[in-house]
């Protein structure tokens, strides 16, 4: 069974400092951890670009894997402000967040695009962590329908490589609760199966985000590879817990 994948973003509410802070309290937290420590849980943790060698530093010799939150759709080159999938892969990350919805809310950019920064990544062997996800809320089979057509759009033209998707309902980010486990389940399920029906993906996984929190990996059970965290994980010691989550997951739920 391949490993239970928890993610925390940290988008842009820590300064350095801040998160230096917090780096230290959750590489505790890992290093200390049963199921990270044996592999059966895969964490990992998507600082901002300045924070990341700060990040590398408080996480070396843990297994725990870094990300970045965007990645440039252009190679290297004259591209003021940009950063490359190939300095990206050369700063030890293995994951490029590309497409989250408020990236496309606040900065224009369409599954063309998405697609074209999941190629650049996949071309220097980073995992594109694909947020997909319906705007308006609609009933399951119609948000899984819309998620597939996402999929294939934001990987158009891409590599063969693994992927990762992580669910994230526009609708419910940021909401009090996430979205119902039927919900999720149709829609993470149609991800896999449309996933399983490409060769070029093998190895790809469906994780769930938007307003995840405790309680909802054991709830969803296997429908889902994992959870992808939010400002539920600000508190490294509540990180711990969706740990504890998993990796009851990947014992079989004992």
């Amino acid at each position: 069974m391949a490993p239970v994948l928890v993610g925390v973003s940290l988008k842009a509410y820590f300064g350095r400092r801040q998160a230096r802070v917090w780096f230290a309290a959750a590489a505790a937290v890992l290093r200390a951890h049963e199921g990270v420590r044996s592999g059966a849980v895969e964490a990992f943790v998507i600082p901002t670009y300045l924070q990341l060698e700060d990040a590398a530093g408080a996480f070396a010799g843990t297994r725990v894997h870094l990300g970045v939150q965007d990645v440039s759709a252009f190679e290297s080159g004259a591209y003021t402000g940009e950063v490359t999938a190939a300095e990206v892969a050369e700063s030890g990350a293995a994951y490029a967040e590309v497409g989250h919805a408020e990236r496309r809310r606040l900065f224009g950019e369409t599954d063309a695009d998405v697609a074209a920064k999941s190629a650049a990544a996949l071309r220097h062997g980073l995992a594109p962590l694909l947020c997909l996800g319906e705007d308006e809320r609609t009933d399951a089979a119609g948000a899984a329908a819309a998620t597939v057509a996402q999929l294939g759009r934001s990987l158009a033209g891409a590599p063969a490589g693994p992927v990762v998707v992580a669910y994230e309902p526009v609708w419910a980010i940021g909401a009090p609760s996430p979205a119902p486990i039927d919900h999720i389940t149709t829609v993470a399920g149609a991800v896999r199966d449309a996933l399983a029906a490409d060769p070029a993906r093998a190895g790809s996984r469906v994780i769930y985000g938007g307003s995840a929190g405790p309680g909802l990996l054991t709830a969803l059970g296997p429908a889902v590879d994992g959870l992808f965290l939010g400002r539920f994980a600000h508190d490294p010691a509540a990180f711990g817990d969706v740990l504890d989550e998993a990796y009851a997951l990947a014992r079989g739920g004992s």
